[in-house]
């Protein structure tokens, strides 16, 4: 058994249960990577300070490059006993290079060294969120370019109320992931800070070059208070509450996929390889994968909530509590990731169902605020114009007719205000070309706003 960097102070071994109760390389082994790059980086900088030979930084970084071999093929063999990731690829270094590995730890400790590879490992995380989120918005976008002539029931509270451009409600979701990008970026220009060279809490009494390793990193600076730098964990939970809104945002989507794919509704066919059955039902094609990344959500949200009750009463610094920040933090990255990926393929292979959408524009009266707007436009008054419209709604319910089936004597009945061009105002194609204001569903504004989203999705990576 390799022995723990901190033996010396012990006289007793570790009791085999607070091993399993304590370990966290069973989950932080992911970090890898991050921990070999760190460890390299801090090992150039000493050879540079003069604190490591260009003989043993050579042999360092061969050694490390070695272990990274071996882990990426399944060689690598982590033992608990040590801990977490950090002290079994420094155990197998010193085990592999000799005395040279002992030195690789001058100048820090492993608060610093793991607040650095998390902050580094968090960061990836976000990055490939970025691109996933790039990606379902131009799935987004191209069902958008093909429906922008698509009429659909706009609703308020699960009720038809307004025609809008499928393409235009399409976009809405559009907007909300690019402000889902957006608050991507600006956590990591908080995040980018190295927190490597800062020890355990006080710094380093070793002439070290942090700017040095936060450069080689990719981080834009060192962190400017060491305290700060081993016990902050907001990037980990500004990441989480990150991932929380886009979820929140792809369970919107998910229900109303569910909904329109439902029978009742039918306005939308799901890709079958998108798409499960039934065990007993043989006519059955469920909507699995929008319920369950409504399901999903759950999951990340009570990631959040653990992660701020973790970090609520930690006094300064570091504290073992904070072991705890990496299962909800991964399984987050991890959730938010996989639902984006499925979700975009969802998206692109929907069809929509033409003959169950024009069905459903002729119910609900849905051109009733284009009426209303047509009086308004005759000089009656809006709130006038609406108890007007309203009287005439509520007759044609009691009568089991739509505002179609009314002649112009009619239309009369209810307001003299009414003349021949009321009956032009009831078709839903007008009713969404009217609706000429900046952001609105007018087919040409809609197509302005399809050009745009293009022009902005084609500027996103350059920032994250």
């Amino acid at each position: 058994m390799k022995e723990k960097p901190w033996s010396g102070r012990f006289s007793k071994e570790t009791d085999s249960l607070v091993e399993r109760f304590s370990e966290s390389v069973s989950v932080d082994k992911r970090l890898y990577c991050e921990d070999i790059e760190g460890s390299i980086a801090h090992a150039q900088m000493l050879c540079r300070a003069g604190i490591l030979t260009e003989k043993e930084t050579e042999s360092i970084i061969e050694g490390l490059n070695s272990i990274r071999k071996d882990i990426e093929e399944g060689a690598f063999l982590f033992d608990q006993a040590l801990e977490d990731v950090h002290m079994n690829i420094e155990a197998e270094l010193t085990e592999r290079i000799g005395e040279a590995g002992k030195k690789l730890h001058t100048a820090r400790s492993r608060n610093d060294q793991v607040a650095t590879d998390f902050r580094m490992y968090v960061r990836g995380c976000l990055a490939e969120m970025c691109r996933a989120l790039k990606a379902i918005m131009e799935s987004l976008v191209e069902q958008a370019d093909r429906h922008v002539d698509t009429i659909v029931p706009g609703m308020t509270h699960l009720q038809h109320a307004q025609p809008v451009s499928l393409a235009h409600h399409l976009l809405a979701y559009v907007e909300m992931f690019f402000r889902d990008y957006s608050r991507i970026v600006d956590t990591v220009k908080r995040l980018n800070e190295s927190p490597l060279g800062s020890a355990a809490l006080a710094g380093t009494p070793h002439a070290i070059d942090r700017e040095m390793t936060a450069a080689a990193l990719g981080f834009d600076r060192p962190c400017r208070n060491s305290m700060d730098a081993v016990s902050d964990r907001d990037f980990a939970l500004e990441a989480v509450f990150d991932a929380s809104i886009i979820m929140m945002h792809l369970s919107r989507m998910a229900e109303e996929i569910i909904i329109w794919n439902s029978s009742p509704f039918s306005f939308i066919d799901l890709e079958d390889a998108f798409c499960t059955g039934s065990s007993i039902m043989p006519q059955k094609k469920n909507p699995d994968v929008a319920e369950l990344v409504r399901g999903k959500v759950g999951g990340v949200y009570g990631n959040l909530v653990a992660l701020m009750t973790m970090m609520k009463a930690l006094p300064l610094a570091y504290n073992r509590d904070m072991q705890e920040d990496k299962p909800p933090v991964i399984a987050s990255m991890d959730t938010a990731l996989s639902c984006l990926e499925v979700m975009r393929g969802l998206v692109a292979g929907l069809k929509v169902n033409s003959e169950a959408l024009s069905e459903s524009l002729n119910r609900g009266f849905i051109t009733a605020t284009d009426v209303a707007d047509y009086l308004v436009e005759k000089g009656v008054s809006f709130r006038e114009a609406h108890h007007i419209t309203g009287e005439m709604v509520a007759s044609l319910i009691r009568q089991g007719r739509t505002l179609s089936d009314l002649t112009l004597e009619e239309f009369r009945s209810f307001s003299a205000s009414f003349d021949e061009g009321i009956l032009s105002v009831l078709s839903v194609e007008r009713s969404v070309d009217r609706r000429r204001s900046f952001g609105g569903t007018a087919r040409d504004k809609v197509r302005k706003a399809l050009g745009d989203a293009r022009e902005r999705l084609e500027t996103l990576g350059k920032n994250c």
